[in-house]
């Protein structure tokens, strides 16, 4: 397999930049998830990174290798598109055979690769079938089957599942991971869904207009967010947004204000004189009639089976809350909010950055 590093990588288009002196680096054997919505320079990315454009500055290293004018037959990289790209004409196993005959390889290496191919993804009994008559689960099974087969250095996938219903894609996604832990083959993904991604990646990258706003493991991007679009991006419902307005902090401050009431917050947070909003995620928002809080009024809830979703307003804010669903809340009740402090994020209002310390900023952020 392959270690793949990219530097300083930039792609203009006349005056439009589509990726912006992007750098990370993708470790053999990893699952390596592109994510961002649409326009954001992730398919661009894999696009220089496979061959198919070249870049307009910046290094693509593949194995130590500098490939980063080299065309894609010469990168030893399968792709995978979300449209198959199989040959109508030719039947399951004709498909499978292509790349190997391309490669003059033997009849019997031929034979081998194939049937071991269709084996690993179970689908023996539709090698004679033509490809027209198969669902789009199993015409994505030969798609990748057809990049397997060649044994490349690395998969390149741009939104492999996006033309399937929800069913195939979460089923699809179960099998390509598992797949990727039986081959422990270095792949690159694109995708825009976040859930997608934080289900099947070992490392992700989240792009936003060309620029890389945070690369790190998928848990340490849903905990600790390098900016406001990355934290709204990631999970599902998003995390919530209050504007707390100017605060004075210090490295230990852990309280800040909202009106008259006192919020607390890590204490590992940088100096920091400025407009600020907490940001926190609906599972670590708790309700109290009780206990002093911020006043809010519920306006909604949503029905998941064993939690729900409760909107509720605070002046002219909705934020959201993952609670147990045995408990009630009635449209237009009242009731006071309290933060967990431990999962509280901080941003600048202006710039959107978080506001960490170095001590728990574990990701790179380019822009």
């Amino acid at each position: 397999m392959a270690e793949i590093e990219i530097k300083n990588l930039r792609k203009e288009f006349g005056e439009f930049v589509a990726v912006e002196d992007s750098t990370f680096k993708v470790e053999d054997g990893e699952f390596f998830m592109l994510l961002g919505p649409s326009g954001c320079g992730k398919t661009t990315t894999l696009r220089m990174m496979a061959g198919l454009e070249l870049p307009t500055s910046g290094q693509i290293l593949i194995d130590g290798e500098d490939v980063s004018f080299k065309r894609a037959r010469d990168r030893d990289i399968a792709f995978v598109f979300q449209m198959y790209a199989l040959y109508p004409h030719l039947n399951v196993r004709q498909n499978l055979e292509y790349p190997l005959r391309s490669q003059r390889a033997s009849s019997s290496l031929i034979r081998e690769k194939v049937a071991e191919v269709a084996a690993i993804l179970k689908i023996e009994q539709l090698l004679d079938s033509p490809v027209g008559r198969l669902s789009g689960g199993d015409r994505q099974r030969v798609a990748l089957g057809r990049a397997i087969v060649r044994d490349p250095a690395a998969f390149f996938m741009d939104e492999p599942l996006g033309a399937l219903d929800a069913e195939f894609r979460e089923e699809m996604a179960e099998e390509l991971r598992a797949l990727h832990d039986r081959m422990r083959a270095t792949t690159i993904y694109v995708t825009h869904d976040q859930l997608e991604a934080m289900q099947m990646g070992d490392k992700i990258v989240v792009m936003n207009h060309g620029i890389i706003e945070q690369f790190g493991v998928p848990q340490d991007i849903y905990d600790w967010p390098a900016t406001k679009f990355v934290a709204d991006f990631i999970g599902s419902p998003a995390m919530n947004f209050l504007e707390i307005g100017h605060q004075e902090l210090g490295i230990g401050e852990n309280t800040v204000m909202f009106k008259e009431y006192p919020i607390q917050v890590p204490a590992s947070v940088q100096d920091f004189d400025g407009s600020i909003d907490i940001g926190v995620r609906p599972e670590h928002i708790s309700f109290s009639r009780e206990v002093d809080g911020i006043s809010a009024v519920v306006v909604a809830s949503e029905y998941l089976g064993t939690t729900q979703i409760v909107s509720v307003q605070v002046e002219q804010t909705i934020l959201k809350a993952r609670v147990p669903s045995g408990e009630e809340y009635a449209i237009g009740s009242t009731t006071n909010l309290h933060f967990d402090p431990r999962n509280i994020s901080l941003f600048d209002h202006h710039s959107g950055r978080a506001l960490l310390s170095e001590g728990n900023q574990e990701v790179l952020i380019n822009g």
